[in-house]
Formats: C-alpha cells, sequence, structure tokens
C-alpha cells in the first residue's frame, strides 16, 4: 500500500502532480525533491480550459491566490495564419460543429468566406475582445470556458506557494543516481550524500526522464515519421506602448516550421519550431529576426518528439516531459499533464492506494492513447496547410503519416463537415472532439464532395447569427480591462 510519494522534479510538471495528489489524497506524505543546478525555464506557457476545470472544478481549489501570483492573461483559443485563408480562429467555444437553430446543415457547411462570426469567442477573437457583457452591461466572467497565458516563473511561483499550503514537503537536492532491482526504484542518492526512497515515485524530470528512461529503460516510440520538427528558436519582446493584449495564441506559418506568439501583460513571447533536417541553427534565427525584429536574447531549445511505451512502470509514474513530448502547436503539455496526474490520483483513490497490475495497464493504455491522439491531430495541422511551397512544407504535405486520424480525414473528404464522425470515428475520451478536427479541416479549406449551397434565406439568417455574434465581440471587454476589474478591492470572487 502507498502511503508515501516523492515527486522528482520541481517545475509545473512536478507540481502539479503533487498538489493533485495531496488535494485528492490529503493523508498521503509527498515530498517534492527538485535540483537547484536546473533553473525554471523562462518561456510562456499556453493551456486549453481543460487547466481551468482542473484546478478550480477537479481540485476545487480558489482562484484568488492563482491569479494574484501566476497573473495569467486569457486565451479564448488559436488564431491561425495556416493554410489558404489569410487567417482562421480555432475557438474554444463551438463554431463549426453547431447549427443554427433556423439552418439546416451544422455550420461547418457555410464557412465559404467569411468565418470569424461563426461562434461569440471567434468573433471576440477577430476583435481582440474576450469577456462579453450580460443584458445589464455586466461582465459575464468564467473560469473554466476560457484557457490561460501564463508566465512559467510565475506559474511555478504560484505552484509551489500551493503546494507548501497543501502540506506538500519541498527540498531542493540533486539526484546523482538511482538502485533499481528490475522495474523497480529502490533508493535515490542525492550529491549531498542523502539516500531517499518512497512507495511510489513520480518521475517529473523534464526531457532528461531520469527514472523511467534513464534508470528503468523504457523503450522510447518516436513520433518523427509525423512531426518533423525537432529544435525551437526562443525570444521575448516588450510589449509596445497602447499595444492590445491579444486573448488568443497566433499560430504562424513559417519557411521551415511555424511560429508561436503568446501575448502576457507586459512583453510577448516568440517561438519557432523549425526542422533541422530543412534549415540551420543561425537561418533559421535569422528568419526568426527578419519576422520579429523587436525580439531580444534569444536561445535554442532541441527536442525529440513522441512518448515513452508505458509511462507506469514498477512503482515509477512518469509525468509531463518525462513521459513524452510533442511540439507546442495545440498547448497540449499542461492539458495533457492535467489528465496524467487526475487519472492517477483517481486510479489511488479507486484502488484504495493498492494499484495492481491491471489498474497499471489500463493507465498506460489509457495515457498511451492521449499521447498517439495528440500526434494525430496534429499531423492534420501539416499534412494539408498549403500557405507556402518550401522543401519543408512540400514533405510535411507528401510524407506526413497520419495514423489514427486517417479515417476521420478520409470520411471528411466523403462526406464533408457532418457531426456523424464524433460518433463514428472519436472516442468519448478524444481530447479535441469535433469541434478541433472541424477547425481544422473546415479552416484550412481541405476539399470534399459534399459541397453545400446554401439559398438566398439561409444566407441571410446566417448573416444575422454572424451580426449578432459581432455587436457582442464589439461590446466585450478587451484583457487589459478584465485585468483592472479583477485587481479593484471592490471586486469579490464567488
Amino acid at each position: 500500500m502507498i502511503s508515501n510519494i516523492l515527486v522528482l522534479g520541481g517545475g509545473s510538471a512536478g507540481f502539479v502532480a503533487a498538489i493533485t495528489l495531496k488535494r485528492k489524497l490529503p493523508h498521503l506524505d509527498i515530498r517534492v525533491i527538485r535540483s537547484p543546478e536546473i533553473g525554471i525555464i523562462g518561456v510562456g506557457e499556453g493551456t486549453t480550459p481543460n487547466f481551468g476545470r482542473h484546478f478550480f472544478e477537479y481540485l476545487a481549489l480558489p482562484p484568488k491566490d492563482f491569479f494574484d501570483i501566476a497573473r495569467p492573461t486569457w486565451k479564448a483559443g488559436i488564431r491561425f495564419l495556416w493554410g489558404e485563408r489569410e487567417t482562421f480562429p480555432y475557438a474554444f467555444d463551438t463554431a463549426y460543429g453547431t447549427r443554427f437553430a433556423d439552418l439546416p446543415r451544422n455550420n461547418g457547411f457555410y464557412c465559404h468566406d467569411e468565418i470569424r462570426d461563426m461562434s461569440p469567442m471567434s468573433a471576440g477573437i477577430a476583435r481582440k475582445r474576450v469577456f462579453s457583457r450580460d443584458s445589464n452591461g455586466r461582465i459575464v466572467f468564467t473560469l473554466s470556458e476560457y484557457a490561460f497565458h501564463i508566465e512559467n516563473v510565475n506559474l511555478v511561483s504560484y505552484l509551489e506557494t500551493l503546494a507548501r499550503q497543501l502540506g506538500v514537503t519541498v527540498t531542493d537536492h540533486t539526484v546523482e543516481r538511482a538502485d533499481t532491482n528490475g522495474e523497480t526504484i529502490t533508493a535515490l542518492h542525492t550529491t549531498g550524500g542523502e539516500t531517499v526512497t518512497a512507495d511510489l515515485y513520480i518521475d517529473a524530470s523534464g526531457f532528461g526522464s531520469c527514472l523511467l528512461g534513464r534508470a528503468l529503460g523504457e523503450p522510447f516510440i518516436d513520433f518523427t515519421d509525423t512531426l518533423f520538427c525537432d529544435r525551437a528558436v526562443i525570444g521575448p519582446r516588450d510589449r509596445l506602448p497602447d499595444e492590445i493584449i491579444n486573448p488568443y495564441t497566433m499560430a504562424e506559418t513559417m519557411d521551415h516550421g511555424w511560429c508561436w506568439q503568446i501575448d502576457h501583460e507586459h512583453h510577448i513571447n516568440r517561438g519557432y519550431v523549425y526542422s533541422s533536417r530543412f534549415v540551420s541553427d543561425e537561418d533559421a534565427e535569422a528568419e526568426f529576426r527578419r519576422k520579429n525584429p523587436l525580439v531580444g536574447k534569444t536561445r535554442i531549445v532541441n527536442f525529440r518528439t513522441g512518448r515513452y511505451r508505458r509511462s507506469w512502470v514498477g512503482n515509477v509514474v512518469a509525468v509531463g516531459n518525462s513521459s513524452g513530448f510533442v511540439e507546442p502547436l495545440e498547448a497540449t503539455a499542461l492539458m495533457l499533464l492535467c489528465t496524467e496526474c487526475q487519472t492517477l490520483a483517481d486510479g489511488l483513490i479507486d484502488s484504495v492506494c493498492a494499484p495492481g497490475p491491471e489498474l497499471i495497464a489500463l493507465y498506460n493504455r489509457f495515457m498511451g492513447s492521449r499521447w498517439d491522439e495528440i500526434r494525430d491531430f496534429l499531423a492534420i495541422h501539416y499534412r494539408f496547410n498549403t500557405r507556402l511551397d518550401t522543401p519543408f512544407w512540400q514533405a510535411a504535405r507528401n510524407e506526413t503519416r497520419l495514423h489514427g486520424a486517417e479515417e476521420i480525414v478520409a470520411f471528411y473528404r466523403e462526406n464533408g463537415p457532418s457531426l456523424l464522425a464524433e460518433r463514428i470515428h472519436l472516442s468519448e475520451n478524444n481530447q479535441f472532439g469535433i469541434e478541433g478536427y472541424l477547425a481544422l479541416m473546415v479552416g484550412m479549406r481541405v476539399p470534399h464532395l459534399k459541397p453545400h449551397t446554401p439559398g438566398p434565406g439561409e444566407i441571410q439568417r446566417l448573416a444575422a447569427h454572424q451580426r449578432r455574434n459581432a455587436q457582442n465581440a464589439e461590446s466585450g471587454y478587451t484583457v487589459a480591462e478584465v485585468l483592472a476589474m479583477l485587481r479593484d478591492p471592490r471586486w469579490r470572487w464567488v
């Protein structure tokens, strides 16, 4: 029976794991060991709405400290500079997979030209507005329908504060080696001479995967037949005076990959994800700076995409980058981390902290499917992006394997944006749902055999719905206005 847990790693993965387990199983003795030699990654992070649901619903944590310490901004979705259209939104509400009540087909069949006002959040993205107003002009504020942009330093500060408040022990040590017996960790040894043992070890050591990958030698499943990129050049810039805070992540097509933009309150993070097969680090940075002349000091991060065959082996569970990694094209890192931690906590609760082989096998199958699902979803971004005709994008269109997305793409190409695909091809646990797939395939104008030509009445009714969304967005709040509102002493958290 598990009574004490050791978490190796003091970044966002380690602290989210510790907080989740301590909150749901408060009787457990949980200790985080972090290396003082490894600093916090100083980049901006984007989330999906899953993050808010995990913290404010599943863990039922009060939001005040999160907003005071992590100091996030809001994210209503992604604005893609991708494919044939000048731009298209992937919002976190339902734009393509829903149907306006007086129209015969769902919205995806009407996205011929203007698509930015197909949903309230999409309209807000187009106008850089985040929350709308009710009939009395008051803000319609929600915690779990939107995602966040968070600076990693602030996020880890919030998580560490919360972990300590919950009773998690945090110590600074560098682990130099692990003792093993088959598929079991028997002890960890620190450079300070301490020997540490636990009933369960959480490997949150990042790309190094010190316990699962290095000590236990779990095989790694490579994703490079689908995801070619293996480098990123990252650089921040200061926000210009009066520059509005975008309530979305931007994903922009580049010659050899793509570039993200994440807006924080006082500065902007930019990063170019590219493939070393097609461009050198020096030329990638030069292209990045041509597009982003205001960025400051840059750094290059090397990575490999894929996952470990199993993420729970013996008495080790890997979370975050220790279990796998894909590029941040859909901000899936914190989304999947929350899923890992929630599934682990529920498994320990249901097994009364005595997990058996069937539960562990189920966990591994479930998490492996989630990783593969992300790979397959990202594959669609690359296979159908026709914006540029560089060697990288030619290879992406010709060589990218769709794996598990083959069926839903084939169904779409035959039937268009039909909602039957969700019932037929997507599991109930799919992290993106039919809306995600339609946002990409409709947004990139992936051709299909069932186009719908609306009649004059349909066109008028569609335009009326779009005008309402546009008007509501025009009167909505900017991110800066909402931040000021939350910091007003008169604001009260419900």
